[in-house]
């Protein structure tokens, strides 16, 4: 995939010295796990939301929940950081500033080697406990417990650590995204429908501080109109190629 920006884009990204990546599902998607909502295969075209991913469901059906996400778990585990994910981590080297704000909660930005991610809906790969919140490696709780959610020293039921339907966004984490998106000078929204909010809003918070803004995603989204650059693509067809372009306009600054 080629990818040729307008000379203008091409300075902005030349001067640009804080970068932010907000990245969803898509980025995932050639890693061979399903998106939210977006495709046939889509994990919410499939199933009830509130009846998999919201307390009011853990609290009816512990165990249905404790072994679906039990499956999740092990299919992100065994998943493998595909192109999209190395090039966002190898961006890092590029800008002064870089940081990547993901909605994924599978951990496989981090195994590509990117460095501080944000996590902004948890993560699979730890279980906590929904009244304590005391924390576990995830593998561990599963091989104590594959099929029941397993007791805490507290009493209260181990859950996966993700942020479910009706709960608040970890506030730390929505704060230093939200602070890093209304300073930056260059976002990239890669893989994301930016219809979870108040996430997506962190697309328009750049475009209102100034920043340049370039989207990948298959399909347009709500914010693909404030895009200076909108690649029809899948993630880790696209994201090589823009590295490319990218480094391409920083060795032109020089």
């Amino acid at each position: 995939m080629r990818i040729e920006m307008v000379e203008e884009l091409r300075a902005r990204v030349r001067r640009a010295t804080k970068v932010v990546a907000f990245t969803g599902a898509g980025v995932s998607r050639e890693s061979g796990l399903a998106t939210f909502r977006e495709g046939k295969d889509a994990l919410w075209q499939r199933y009830r939301p509130e009846d998999l991913a919201s307390p009011q469901a853990f609290l009816r059906h512990p165990e249905t929940v404790w072994r679906w996400y039990g499956e999740r778990f092990r299919g992100a585990a065994s998943a493998q950081p595909n192109a999209a994910h190395l090039a966002l981590a190898r961006l890092a080297a590029v800008f002064p500033s870089y940081l990547l704000v993901t909605q994924n909660v599978d951990g496989l930005h981090q195994r590509a080697g990117s460095r501080g991610v944000v996590e902004l809906h948890g993560t699979l790969h730890d279980a906590r406990c929904h009244a304590c919140a005391r924390r576990m490696e995830m593998q561990r709780a599963l091989d104590r417990s594959p099929d029941t959610p397993p007791r805490c020293e507290c009493g209260g039921l181990y859950r996966p650590a993700v942020v479910w339907f009706g709960e608040m966004l970890p506030q730390d984490a929505m704060e230093r995204a939200m602070r890093e998106a209304a300073a930056c000078d260059l976002l990239l929204a890669v893989g994301t429908s930016a219809t979870v909010f108040p996430a997506a809003g962190l697309i328009e918070l750049a475009h209102r501080g100034g920043a340049a803004v370039i989207e990948v995603n298959p399909e347009a989204t709500a914010f693909s109109s404030l895009a200076d650059l909108r690649l029809r693509a899948a993630a880790a067809a696209a994201l090589p190629a823009l590295e490319a372009e990218i480094r391409g306009c920083r060795e032109g600054s020089a």
